[in-house]
């Protein structure tokens, strides 16, 4: 399979066999349903739609009902579409973190943590301005001048200024597999991942 929606449950640590103590992100990595399968003759590409966490039904529209209760499944939160699927399967199947068994490696995407608008220190990573010794006031997290004088009159696009801080998509790729906990629906990577605890995650192999 070439990937599965997840949840981040958070981190900790392990012992491998080498009796190292390894941090890890524990993921609930599916099961998921394959909610659809896109070809191209109907739809111009080949792609596989899984879907992931049940919904109650009072909070689902009725087209949502009637889809997943065609697939003999509750409504899901999160549905991510996958190409390039390297096995064979059919509408209604249930993806488990299983299929990752064989797996050394993955890329896991998730939404970085939003942190607001930023200054420059904390969104760059800005120095400030020198010490204090002559007589500046309030200007030590200033950003300092942007450069453009009378021409040419603007500030470039891509200037590192304050603004919207995180809240961003981020891949991070070829984490190693530490554990897959299956009966659980654990799955165990080595080094952290973006986003909250409770977020959502991409694993592709």
């Amino acid at each position: 399979m070439s990937g599965i929606i997840g949840k981040k449950v958070g981190m900790t640590s392990v012992f491998n066999e080498e009796g190292v103590n390894v941090p890890v992100t524990v993921i609930e990595a599916g099961p998921c349903v394959v909610s659809q399968i896109k070809t191209v003759e109907t739809d111009g590409y080949e792609a596989v739609q899984l879907a992931f966490d049940d919904k109650k039904e009072k909070n689902s529209t009725k087209p949502e009902i009637e889809r997943f209760k065609k697939l003999g499944t509750t409504p899901k939160r999160k549905i991510v579409e996958f190409k390039n699927i390297n096995v064979e399967v059919k509408l209604g199947d249930t993806i488990t973190v299983e299929s990752l068994a064989n797996d050394v490696k993955v890329n896991v995407t998730g939404i970085s943590k939003g942190k607001g608008y930023q200054g420059v220190v904390k969104r760059h990573h800005f120095n400030g301005v020198g010490g204090t010794t002559h007589g500046q006031h309030n200007r030590l997290r200033a950003p300092g001048g942007l450069g453009a004088s009378s021409y040419p009159s603007k500030v470039f696009k891509g200037m590192r200024m304050a603004g919207r801080t995180g809240n961003d998509t981020v891949k991070v790729r070829n984490l190693k597999i530490v554990k897959i906990i299956a009966e659980h629906n654990l799955l165990l990577v080595k080094g952290a991942v973006p986003g909250p605890k409770g977020s959502y995650l991409i694993i592709e192999n």
